[in-house]
């Protein structure tokens, strides 16, 4: 079996004939890594035909950028794996906003068990009154509101207590990124009847060899992995949900969550975040921007951004997936989402494998 617990970059840009031979071919079938141990595939640079001479170039700027982890797949294999600043393959990293992804995932699980309905009221599963609005827009809200960023709360509120919870407007009618995604927990909780993070680790974590914890804090939910652990949920979605012979998450209902999920802002699904779109919004802003996302990635690539640039890219186009962990790329403006961070890093991956 070919297998790899880490890859040197030196090897890489070198194109060691000893860790070429070994090596899967390109056009080989999806592989999944195992659920427990080091073990993982490798593809090598030779093989597919890229630029190896690039390498130097985009180490440089995850170095420059504050990155602790950093890989690229292909077919599920690891083309690239590199660690900075005393992080190393068996350090946790915190996802950040990219968990969403996570939340969005394990409510899609639950509706696929018919234990929550997409379009029922918040409230048929919190009850009344878990919002300090009008009861009548409070009726307004469904569980796709909570999923697409709609239900038209003051997204400056980020505790998701009942008196924070306000009117800014009608569920559907206004996009506005926000902690409310957080009632979707609740929700799980209480039509499963478990506890959050049990129900994701038998449902999610456990089937795919995930590490990691959550974090449940006063104000933020945030999940904390390997980076390779935030590469299998990568190989997860490029499969539309499938691992080895499971379909995991229905198939169907995973596209709705990388697709357009409301007409305010097309570049958001159900937490994914969109490339390849005629416009965007960002989190805390209220402006609308043309074009994509990322102007410099592949179009039809999906993505899980959090704070401080925690990234997961997934491009289907290229059975490819891209893991970057770290520090805030620039200090000064550690933003949500979209931040250009995006497109330099894109603007350099771009060099070695085209």
């Amino acid at each position: 079996m070919r297998q790899l617990i880490l890859i040197p970059l030196l090897s890489l840009i070198l194109g060691c004939d000893d860790f070429k031979e070994n090596q899967p071919g390109t056009n080989q079938d999806m592989y999944f890594p195992p659920n427990s141990g080091s073990d993982w595939e490798t593809e090598s640079i030779s093989s597919l035909g890229w630029n190896k001479d690039a390498i130097p170039e985009l180490r440089n700027y995850l170095i420059e950028s504050n990155t602790k982890a950093f890989m690229i797949l292909i077919n599920g294999r690891i083309v690239l794996e590199e660690y900075f600043d005393g992080h190393s393959v068996s350090d946790s990293w915190e996802w950040n906003s990219a968990g969403k992804t996570l939340v969005a995932t394990t409510s899609t699980i639950a509706l696929q068990n018919n234990q929550i309905q997409i379009d029922s009221k918040v409230s048929d599963y919190l009850g009344t009154g878990w919002t300090n609005m009008p009861s009548e827009k409070e009726a307004l809200i469904t569980v796709k509101n909570l999923l697409n960023m709609s239900a038209g709360n003051d997204e400056s509120k980020q505790l998701m207590v009942k008196q924070n919870i306000t009117y800014i407007a009608d569920a559907s009618s206004r996009w506005a990124y926000s902690n409310i995604f957080q009632k979707l927990i609740e929700i799980t909780e209480v039509s499963s009847g478990s506890s959050y993070e049990n129900y994701f680790n038998k449902n999610l974590k456990e089937k795919i060899g995930m590490d990691g914890y959550w974090n449940f804090g006063l104000v933020f939910t945030i999940y904390h992995s390997t980076a390779r652990s935030m590469a299998k949920f990568g190989i997860l979605a490029l499969n539309k949900g499938k691992w080895m012979n499971e379909q995991i998450i229905d198939e169907e209902l995973f596209i709705q969550s990388i697709s357009t999920s409301q007409n305010l802002n097309p570049s958001y699904g159900y937490m994914w975040w969109l490339n390849g779109k005629e416009n965007y919004m960002l989190p805390s802003d209220r402006n609308i921007y043309p074009g994509m996302l990322v102007s410099n990635a592949p179009v039809d690539m999906y993505a899980a951004m959090g704070a401080f640039d925690q990234r997961l890219y997934v491009v289907p186009s290229k059975n490819m997936v891209v893991v970057r962990m770290g520090n805030a790329s620039d200090p000064n403006n550690p933003v949500f989402a979209g931040s250009k961070f995006d497109n330099e890093l894109w603007s350099k991956i771009n060099k070695v494998y085209q």
